[in-house]
């Protein structure tokens, strides 16, 4: 089994995958690949322990549901930084007058 300290701690994007793997956010390849992984590294097996028994307590810590009253806050909430969002995004392009194009691919 290969530690993780011998080589210095595992790449970020190993630990993201973890994370990713996690959430069901993998491809199939990257699921074999994140399983070989923490099959082979002791640290990171014990990282993805111990994420599991967190996000266990969590999700049992959880069950009450939120209270009508603060849903119905956090959405008006959401709604008015989206049209500022909206408002903002329309009046202020900073692309002097060039609406758009920031999106657009540059050319070759």
């Amino acid at each position: 089994m290969t530690d993780c300290h011998e080589n210095g701690g595992c790449r970020e994007d190993k630990i993201q995958s973890m994370y990713e793997y996690l959430d069901g956010a993998l491809s199939p390849e990257d699921i074999e690949d994140i399983c070989a992984h923490l099959n082979e590294c002791e640290l990171c097996a014990r990282e993805y322990d111990l994420e599991c028994v967190i996000r266990s307590a969590v999700k049992r810590s959880c069950c009450e549901p939120a209270p009508e009253e603060l849903k119905q806050s956090i959405l008006a909430k959401i709604d008015v930084l989206r049209d500022s969002s909206e408002t903002s995004a329309h009046d202020h392009t900073g692309l002097g007058g060039h609406e758009g194009s920031q999106d657009r691919p540059m050319a070759s």
